[in-house]
């Protein structure tokens, strides 16, 4: 059992593994087609919610629904899970483009869906043709469509930067496109060949090649997407400007909670979460998840222990990806105080008193400072 936190638990991953087919360059726990097991799965995701439902709060600050594609789920299925969910201030379901009909969309939004993540990686058919996506570029108009005529007022859309033969003027297009369609959020995401994957097999060497072209074509979606008015808030991640919303906060609360270092559940197989100092992830297969379920026993798992001195490191490389600043007092036993020094004086670290936080120039080159500001003891 996991045991909960004083106060309990506010953010919740649920995990659907269920896809059309598998990307290339795809590493999650996924499993395809299998419509038949999809409403078996659901249940097990159902007992695995009540045996630990206790740790979560009464009402939490997000879902999360990934996958997969949790849109191809079987929608009674699907209907049913959403339905089971505890009530949060934000549900968000990513959705693959082609799985957007006019049922769905509103199946989503009359089940509380407050938030729909699109896939949409790209505008242009070869590249698309590269990644091994099944969505053209006019699904991506349709299910925007779609999902605004549902009533939805918070759509987020996915592109991916860094595809090979991808030219600067394909990502300027890939960008012009995306904005056209006005969505409330945008998160551009660097391509990676995740080792093993079919991708890495085909595209590793080139996509080691172009690594300069990688910051470029990062200070490109950077440039671009704030110049059109939206925050560049997190790393990868850009929402309208509050100027621009009506006030509202667009900010991807669920992803906020990973990066502010909160607790979070994860449900299903293949699901990771972080509760009271350790960290638990559900193991595959698939069957095994299912089968332990229908027992009436809790999935196989793996656990870490977390030490202060690992959350210490975590809550900097992954709060630093924030344009808010860090409390320096927090999580000053993480930091070399001399190369901290040394940073500050390269315009690459920011922030005066308590606060802590990258320069523009920082954060374009990220994770390699955030290294260089680690103890050698949280580094090792």
């Amino acid at each position: 059992m996991i045991t909960a936190p004083a106060g309990g638990v506010r953010h919740l991953y649920v995990h659907l593994p269920f896809c059309s087919s598998r990307c290339g360059y795809c590493d999650f726990v996924t499993a395809v087609g299998r419509r038949g097991e999809h409403g078996r799965y659901v249940r097990a995701l159902l007992a695995e919610l009540e045996l630990e439902r206790a740790v979560l709060d009464p009402e939490l600050e997000s879902v999360y629904l990934g996958g997969g594609t949790p849109t191809f789920t079987e929608p009674s299925a699907l209907g049913a899970l959403l339905a089971a969910l505890p009530p949060s201030r934000e549900l968000t379901v990513e959705a693959n483009p082609e799985t957007i009909t006019p049922s769905l969309a509103r199946l989503l939004r009359e089940a509380g869906v407050t938030r729909v993540s699109l896939g949409a990686q790209s505008f242009r058919p070869r590249l698309l043709e590269t990644l091994g996506r099944v969505a053209s570029p006019d699904d991506v108009r349709c299910a925007v469509y779609r999902l605004r005529d549902a009533g939805f007022d918070n759509v987020s859309l996915d592109l991916i930067y860094g595809i090979p033969g991808q030219e600067p003027a394909d990502l300027d297009r890939d960008l012009a496109d995306g904005l056209a369609l006005e969505p409330e959020h945008l998160s551009a995401y660097e391509l990676e060949a995740k080792p093993g994957t079919r991708f890495a097999h085909a595209h590793g060497a080139e996509l080691s090649r172009q690594a300069e072209a990688m910051e470029r074509h990062f200070e490109r979606v950077v440039d671009t997407l704030t110049d059109a008015g939206y925050r560049w808030y997190e790393t990868a991640s850009f929402c309208r400007a509050p100027t621009l919303a009506g006030g509202r906060d667009l900010r991807a609360r669920h992803n906020l909670g990973y990066w502010l270092g909160r607790d979070y559940l994860g449900l299903g197989v293949g699901a990771v979460g972080t509760v009271a100092g350790r960290r638990v992830r559900n193991l595959p297969p698939l069957q095994a998840y299912v089968a332990s379920l229908e027992a009436g026993e809790r999935p196989p798992r793996e656990v870490e222990e977390l030490p202060d001195p690992v959350r210490l490191a975590e809550r900097v490389m992954l709060g630093l990806r924030l344009d808010e600043p860090l409390s320096l007092r927090e999580v000053e036993p993480a930091l070399d105080r001399a190369e901290l020094e040394r940073l500050r004086d390269a315009g690459l670290v920011g922030g005066s008193g308590d606060a802590l936080l990258l320069t523009r120039r920082g954060r374009f080159l990220g994770g390699g400072v955030t290294a260089r500001l680690l103890a050698p003891t949280m580094s090792s």
